[in-house]
């Protein structure tokens, strides 16, 4: 068996054509041989576009094609949980956008659906594994800051178009549910737990009824994870760290550059605020996105375990639905 895995993509979003395709192409593991569409002239001409060998025009044709081992499902939320399934009842490895579902009882029948079928799922949350997040765990693992107490994220882009995704309720839009989830994601990584008490104000814009501006508050006994996120604020994400003997801030963390370095400032020591001690760790070129389905794929012909469990997941949904149950 090669070991590179073939790949089939369900549907034609822009995150799949811009970004995770062209990234699983330059990838040593992975082979794109198939995408499909509702559309199958859109199939086509996207399978052409991206010199892909074979299109479908309809996920079912996709999910039968034989040669296919792994799917990538970059549709819409709240269809993310029936095409799991789905590519799991025929015998699929599945890579799924975040969120997994729409809610926790979602990602639990879809984490249920692929191990009773024996195939593997993972969130695709491709930031954990990019140098310079590999790099930050490192450093606050070391004890460069000390004790990490609190963090501090905030993720926002300016999105009023009804049309979009984003702005519709009925397809899992909102900001928790489509860029919230990555700080809360960082903050269940970096704490090693889940937390134990969560505090949200949520703002849902009158017109599309999703939460257009959300700031959270989690408490990890006695640690602290804050952040803001919003569909309607100028395009921003920052995380800090912060310990007791220092702090780390990562630049852009989430939709990280492909082509050009990444920077991580560590701030310990010296006479701060004024002059403190001063050091940044650049990290090279590298496309989160390839690392992400090289990671998945190893594990495909590995046997698993998937770079991160799926039910990692299911602890974030838990804390998204706590959030969104404010009023």
């Amino acid at each position: 068996m090669s070991d590179r895995v073939r790949w089939g993509v369900l549907g034609c979003a822009a995150i799949a054509v811009y970004k995770v395709i062209p990234a699983m192409q330059r990838s040593e593991r992975c082979d794109v041989v198939a995408i499909a569409s509702r559309d199958g002239e859109r199939a086509a001409e996207t399978a052409t576009q991206l010199g892909i060998a074979r299109s479908h025009g309809s996920y079912e044709a996709l999910l039968a094609d034989d040669e296919i081992e792994a799917v990538y499902i970059p549709l819409p939320n709240h269809l993310h949980a029936e095409w799991t399934k789905r590519a799991a009842a025929a015998g699929k490895h599945v890579l799924c956008e975040k969120p997994l579902g729409l809610g926790v009882a979602e990602a639990v029948a879809m984490v249920e659906a692929c191990r009773a079928a024996g195939v593997l799922l993972m969130e695709a949350f491709m930031y954990r594994l990019h140098p310079s997040w590999q790099r930050t765990h490192e450093l606050v693992a070391e004890g460069a800051i000390g004790e990490l107490r609190a963090i501090q994220g905030r993720f926002a882009y300016h999105n009023l178009d009804p049309a979009n995704i984003r702005n519709i309720a009925d397809y899992g839009g909102g900001a928790v549910l489509d860029i919230g989830c990555y700080p809360i994601n960082v903050a269940r990584w970096f704490f090693g737990s889940e937390p134990t008490d969560v505090k949200a104000l949520v703002w849902r814009d009158a017109t599309f009824g999703t939460d257009a501006l959300t700031s959270a508050l989690l408490d990890f006994d006695g640690r602290q994870a804050a952040f803001t996120c919003s569909t309607q604020l100028e395009p921003d994400q920052r995380v800090h760290l912060l310990g007791t003997a220092g702090r780390l801030e990562v630049e852009i963390p989430f939709n990280i550059p492909p082509d050009r370095p990444t920077r991580v400032t560590l701030t310990a020591g010296g006479d701060p605020p004024v002059a403190p001690d001063v050091t940044v760790f650049e990290l090279p070129p590298c496309d989160q996105y390839t690392v992400m389905a090289d990671g998945f794929s190893q594990a495909v012909r590995d046997g698993g375990p998937v770079p991160t469990p799926p039910e990692d997941a299911i602890g974030n949904m838990t804390v998204i639905e706590q959030i969104l149950a404010t009023r």
